[in-house]
């Protein structure tokens, strides 16, 4: 009896302290806000989904100032997602409370795509410590290096992160 409630405890007191992340569930596209958001719907309920890992070019809700690539990334994003079906492996939540997502199409990480064809950088944001960021690095790198997409910029590419920073001042 003893053990069996030490093994009970045990599952509990581990599951309270691991890190947000469930298991990948399926929802419908019904909007895409930018590079790296959308929203999703399941059963009727709605929610905000943040891309995790990446970051895309920015377009200002206030000015509606933009980023090069910015509408090109999110109309990428919506060619890929929208009306779709998908499963979304969550990751928690942002400061924003957007819930942070890994999306996948028909077994295709879509967050992996983005950084790939060159719309988004990787971002390693609100991630718990063992979320995998090599693949990402990796296409990361290779997009850079044969200048696809944001990479086509060189040194006139600013990071979405410091462009946001830019548009408060």
């Amino acid at each position: 009896m003893n053990k069996d409630f030490k093994s009970v405890a045990l599952v509990i007191a581990f599951s309270l302290f691991i890190p947000a992340i469930c298991l990948a569930d399926n929802f419908k596209v019904t909007r895409v806000y930018d590079g790296d958001t959308i929203n999703v719907v399941k059963d009727g309920k709605e929610m905000k989904v943040r891309l995790a890992a990446i970051d895309a070019p920015e377009i200002s809700q206030k000015t509606k100032a933009k980023q090069p690539f910015s509408r090109l990334a999110s109309k990428f994003l919506a060619e890929l997602v929208l009306n779709q079906k998908v499963e979304i492996k969550t990751y928690g939540v942002d400061r924003f409370d957007n819930t942070l997502g890994v999306v996948y199409v028909d077994g295709r990480n879509i967050n992996l795509k983005m950084v790939r064809v060159g719309l988004a950088e990787v971002e390693k944001g609100d991630l718990p410590k063992e979320f995998n960021l090599k693949p990402y690095h990796w296409e990361e790198a290779d997009a850079k290096k044969n200048g696809r997409g944001i990479w086509a910029l060189g040194d006139k590419y600013v990071r979405p992160r410091e462009w946001r920073k830019m548009q408060r001042q």
